[in-house]
């Protein structure tokens, strides 16, 4: 097995660019639950709690309710109680437009969220737009967002064409020797999965690695004989663009089944939903050296607030801070920026919020943020996690690594 040094996090992403004055006042109230004015702030949004990304959804939606709680424990938004306004999108484009359309014209929320997923994103930015709402994004990092140019939506996470710069890159960096010199890469038909995987096969890894099979595949499609072709093209290195939970899973009882071990495999999502992943593939020994890139949280991230974030979710849903899903923190995350940018601005005007929120930069559990023109968070880097001994655990780059990269991965059990 080779192994790389590392060197140990040390708040790195906790130590990014903060609005100081905002983050000051935010502590000062933060023990205070009494409300100035009982009338609440509205703040709605869509949420897959049916349908194909109902396990997202859920992720979802433990991170709007933490958030939710703890600011009303902490005296509310501008001295009012937050109110969650929520409808089922039914992991469905259609019913988001709808539904945003409710939102705002009839139950005439203050502020928005944005659902699970690029694809329902880019139709809750749409709606937003068309009535000049800033939106707040958990998720909606594909390239199909940006490139509407929308000045009222927020991204939290990097752009998902960066997602697997850091894996690539460790692949890249490993001695000749030893390196693989074979890869598939497959992907679901997906605005936020495809062009990942198109990065790290054009951009990354091509140039010195043997393209041994390439795909992209139906949202819904049955991936097992998917699997099996790969197992069959015998590719060191799987690069897979998943969008959820289930696909990963899917493909890694098919390879089990195909007795099919690579080399290295990393998932673009499905891997990082903690216990979820976990149960559903049969365990800590299955899950042993799957790679998956992350985005900026992490179990023991050093990030802002991430030990409030952390000891609410265990307070509230139980478990292990292992337990916890990266869409639950990108939740969190999109409710401190809306915070923050309400109390900077001290206003619930929506052309005063868009412009205070491309004007300065803000914290989260994610890390530092900074919105281009088109929403998207400029400040980060893309981190490669991995299951080691039932831990998710950061391991490359060396600057943000709490282990050494697992290469070659372990059998199957």
């Amino acid at each position: 097995m080779f192994i790389r040094p590392f060197r140990s996090f040390a708040k790195a992403l906790s130590s990014g660019i903060v609005v100081m004055l905002l983050l000051s006042g935010l502590s000062a109230c933060a023990k205070s639950n009494t409300f100035t004015n009982q009338t609440p702030i509205k703040v709605g949004y869509t949420v897959s709690l049916t349908g194909s990304f109902s396990q997202d959804g859920n992720a979802l939606q433990q991170g709007y309710f933490l958030w939710r709680d703890q600011i009303n424990q902490s005296g509310g938004l501008l001295g009012r109680p937050v109110q969650l306004v929520y409808m089922d999108d039914k992991s469905d484009a259609a019913t988001v437009t709808a539904d945003y359309q409710t939102l705002i014209t009839k139950d005439h929320v203050n502020l928005l969220f944005g659902p699970f997923s690029s694809l329902l994103a880019v139709k809750a930015a749409t709606v937003a737009h068309k009535y000049n709402d800033a939106i707040f994004m958990p998720t909606g990092s594909a390239t199909s967002v940006y490139d509407n140019n929308f000045d009222n939506a927020f991204v939290m996470p990097l752009p998902s064409y960066k997602d697997l710069e850091a894996f690539s890159y460790y692949i890249l960096s490993l001695p000749q020797a030893i390196r693989p010199t074979t890869a598939a890469y497959v992907s679901v038909d997906s605005p936020f999965a495809q062009p990942e995987v198109q990065q790290a096969q054009n951009t990354y890894l091509g140039s010195y690695m043997d393209d041994v099979y390439s795909y992209t595949y139906e949202t819904n499609a049955n991936v097992a004989p998917i699997a099996d072709r790969i197992a069959a093209s015998k590719a060191q290195v799987v690069v897979l663009g998943t969008s959820g939970l289930s696909d990963s899973v899917a493909f890694i009882k098919e390879f089990q089944k195909d007795n099919y071990n690579p080399k290295a495999i990393v998932f673009t999502s499905g891997p990082d939903e903690g216990s979820q992943f976990l149960n559903a593939i049969g365990g800590e020994s299955t899950a042993e050296g799957i790679f998956t890139p992350e985005t900026g949280w992490y179990p023991g991230a050093q990030t802002y607030e991430a030990s409030q974030f952390t000891s609410a979710y265990l307070a509230r849903y139980s478990g292990t801070e292992q337990d916890i899903s990266s869409t639950t923190a990108e939740a969190y995350a999109a409710g401190q920026v809306l915070q923050q940018a309400v109390t900077l601005t001290h206003s619930l005007d929506q052309a005063t919020l868009i412009k205070g929120l491309h004007a300065n930069t803000f914290n989260s559990v994610l890390g530092p943020m900074q919105f281009k023109s088109d929403g998207e968070n400029t400040i980060g880097t893309s981190i490669l996690s991995q299951w080691e001994k039932g831990q998710f655990i950061p391991v490359y780059p060396d600057t943000a690594a709490e282990a050494n990269p697992e290469f070659p991965k372990s059998d199957w059990p």
